[in-house]
């Protein structure tokens, strides 16, 4: 089995750390151009907005997840949301203007979508990334074989109460030729 890559976890460490230089750099620019305690009235003021609307999102989007578990609908865009209103809710909770603008970047119903699409993009990336070797050895190792296509034809049925509760699916089996 192949050993994973050590370097994510420094490279985590060292954005948290150039993060924190930025926030602390801002905070005394800041500091400097409109006075120490009107800053500290800023950071005070967002962060109980910042709490504020986690509560508020967090209660929107809970029950938004129960209302697709009702429906028996896949709640991909509810969990999604859920997790940008959790990140974002701890980064509003961090003191400093960077992580503020990037909670409430993923916790305003106005801004969420971006932030979902963003993630969804990388989370893509990633998948596609560390999927294709498995379907380069795969296509080399079983080549497409068009005697192995099964046809068929889709029915549909009347949905209600006369629908049956399990679907029943008729046909023959052939073996694969060799």
């Amino acid at each position: 089995m192949k050993r994973r890559r050590g370097w994510l976890l420094p490279l985590v460490v060292l954005v948290l750390a150039a993060l924190a230089v930025v926030e602390v750099w801002l905070l005394i620019q800041v500091g400097r151009w409109i006075g120490v305690w009107p800053t500290v009235l800023i950071l005070v003021l967002e962060a109980v907005v910042g709490a504020w609307l986690l509560r508020r999102e967090g209660t929107r989007t809970w029950k938004g997840l129960q209302g697709s578990f009702a429906t028996g609908r896949m709640p991909a865009r509810e969990l999604t949301d859920a997790a940008l209103v959790l990140v974002g809710g701890v980064l509003l909770m961090l003191p400093g203007f960077v992580t503020d603008l990037v909670g409430f970047c993923c916790v305003l119903p106005v801004t969420r979508p971006l932030a979902r699409r963003l993630l969804a993009w990388l989370v893509v990336r990633r998948v596609e990334r560390a999927a294709a070797p498995l379907l380069a050895q795969y296509d080399r190792a079983r080549p497409f074989d068009p005697s192995s296509v099964i046809e068929g034809e889709t029915v549909d049925t009347p949905s209600g109460p006369t629908r049956p509760a399990a679907e029943i699916v008729a046909g023959e089996i052939e073996e694969p030729r060799a």
